[in-house]
């Protein structure tokens, strides 16, 4: 069995307002931002609002991100995370099936 090669990707995606806005409330949920602190070991973590589809490795997404996003990866200010999966079921989020949220690291 070969590699499938894939020339290109179409990461974008749209969230109806009402799935969105339950989803935020998910990401911003005060249990949930703790839980994300602590594995930072981080004093406090804000979510940005920035969600982004995980995209296949390639020679120009070798992050396996959207190239806008690749700032975040490589800076120590920010965390990239994998929504969890019972969010996107609670939020109703079925298209795409996996997302990532951009949470900013605050330390005082």
């Amino acid at each position: 069995m070969g590699l499938k090669i894939i020339e290109s990707f179409d990461s974008s995606f749209s969230l109806d307002p009402d799935i969105k806005a339950s989803l935020f409330e998910l990401l911003t949920s005060q249990a949930f931002i703790e839980q994300i602190a602590r594995e930072l070991v981080c004093p406090q973590v804000e979510f940005t609002e920035l969600l982004f589809q995980p995209i296949p490795y390639s020679t120009t997404t070798p992050k396996g991100m959207p190239a806008e996003f690749e700032q975040f990866h490589n800076s120590p200010d920010y965390a990239i995370i994998n929504v969890p999966p019972n969010f996107m079921f609670k939020a109703k989020v079925f298209k795409p099936s996996r997302l990532c949220a951009i949470y900013r690291k605050i330390s005082h």
